[in-house]
């Protein structure tokens, strides 16, 4: 008797510290989500020349100046943010996905720090290779789950990406 009751206030424990657990991690999210339109506009405190004097440093850019590096810093690292977020909070079987987006906005910001003269200009050229790895994964994900919901066996799933069917008739699958 005494085990039945112990381990019921032991569960009780462990669920109101994953509620917890919960509770801070989707306040930071929620906070993160707020504070994005004040920190796109932090890049208006920065000095209107390309050399930034302190006391403690002096910093030089190649851009026109350094609220424009701001501008672009900011106009990447922000969706990158959000991004992120929406990536470590999705459920659905779809999320992968969003590492495309997510490269994309990474490379540019590598671009921006690294002061690049060619600003979001090969970053394509990045993503085709992870994009040939997604793209179909997340397909076949998606084809995987829909045909354990139409109840259909493997057998004949196989034997459909086996027909050769028109450009068309492809396109129309795709929607079924």
């Amino acid at each position: 008797m005494m085990d039945k009751s112990t381990n019921k206030s032991t569960d009780t424990k462990s669920h109101f510290r994953t509620a917890n657990s919960s509770l801070f991690v989707g306040s930071v999210v929620v906070f993160l989500i707020t504070a994005s339109p004040y920190l796109f506009y932090s890049y208006e405190s920065l000095p209107d020349s390309q050399v930034w004097e302190t006391y403690f440093f002096t910093i030089t850019t190649v851009f026109p100046s350094w609220i424009s590096f701001g501008w672009y810093f900011v106009g990447k690292a922000i969706p990158l943010m959000l991004l992120f977020l929406w990536f470590f909070t999705c459920k659905h079987w779809w999320h992968w996905i969003i590492l495309v987006p997510i490269s994309m906005y990474a490379f540019q910001l590598w671009g921006v720090i690294n002061e690049s003269n060619n600003l979001d200009s090969l970053e394509i050229y990045y993503l085709i290779p992870l994009m040939l790895v997604l793209v179909p994964s997340v397909y076949l994900i998606r084809a995987k789950i829909f045909n354990g919901l139409r109840n259909a066996d493997l057998d004949s799933f196989e034997k459909d990406l086996q027909l050769e069917k028109s450009t068309w008739q492809q396109i129309k699958d795709l929607f079924n």
